[in-house]
């Protein structure tokens, strides 16, 4: 029957439908881990929302727009994802979850962030890209634990100088939005260990040496006139990447040669550690 039966499903609110698209939702996983991506859902079951001791709830790739209030019952919730959903705002049971640690809100609709997200105070990583973003939801800037946040791909056009508050974010992807100049506020943030500003509109890269945590830049996919200089050791990947800082700019337009999977490499393994 495949995806176009739970698809039709998904519309009925059957319980027996329900449990089609779910299984009998009565015991409570022994992991702490529930795991209902790719099932066509429209709805969350409420049965979903009894394990009072889940920790991992992974919703992804479902037809979502909203989850009931009797989320907010997950209270030692540390990792929900939401991604590639239709979400155009984010539930505010998600705000009521106490121990949430990671956040998957990538691939939806959402062009805004309520202001009760700062109740989390435990999030760590937040993953936004792919979304509707035209201005940098400024209510990230008040989430003190924060360590990884992913913005990439939206229409971003700047940053906030009240970013520089996060003293605990090390990694900032921001790929593929409207950036027209280097982020002023990131040259603050001395503690930064990766930046991402591939494929945005940014002419001139400013001096960035003095970012003493820095470890990799990515900025390819600019229509800049230099590379960024960077201190010994830290890694930078786009045009003139391998060329010394010393040599002319107009030697050649070599592209980076590093491949996906060594970027990954980076990339901070948040959701091994809980």
């Amino acid at each position: 029957m495949g995806n176009a039966m739970r698809g039709v499903v998904a519309f009925i609110p059957s319980e027996r439908c329900q449990r089609f698209l779910v299984g009998d939702l009565k015991e409570m996983p022994l992991d702490r881990t529930l795991d209902l991506s790719s099932r066509q859902l429209r709805r969350l079951p409420i049965a979903a929302c009894v394990f009072d001791e889940l920790v991992k709830l992974y919703l992804s790739d479902n037809n979502l727009s909203s989850l009931p209030a009797e989320l907010q019952g997950l209270k030692k919730l540390q990792l929900l994802a939401l991604d590639f959903n239709c979400f155009e705002k984010l539930p505010a049971a998600v705000c009521r979850l106490p121990q949430l640690s990671i956040l998957y809100l990538g691939n939806n609709r959402l062009y805004s962030l309520p202001r009760e997200l700062s109740d989390l105070k435990e999030l760590n990583t937040l993953w936004l890209e792919t979304n509707c973003f035209t201005v940098f939801p400024a209510v990230v800037c008040e989430l003190p634990n924060l360590k990884t946040l992913h913005l990439g791909y939206n229409q971003i056009q700047s940053l906030p100088t009240e970013l520089s508050r996060l003293e605990e974010l090390r990694t900032v992807w921001l790929a593929g939005n409207q950036l027209a100049e280097f982020p002023p506020v990131l040259l603050e943030m001395h503690f930064l260990a990766v930046i991402d500003v591939d494929r945005n509109k940014i002419r001139r890269f400013p001096c960035l040496s003095h970012l003493q945590g820095l470890k990799l830049v990515i900025y390819d996919h600019n229509p800049c006139v230099n590379a960024p200089k960077v201190a010994e050791g830290v890694r930078r990947v786009g045009r003139w990447a391998d060329s010394a800082d010393e040599e002319k700019e107009d030697e050649g337009s070599k592209a980076a040669s590093e491949t996906t999977a060594e970027v990954v490499e980076a990339h901070t393994e948040e959701e091994h550690n809980i």
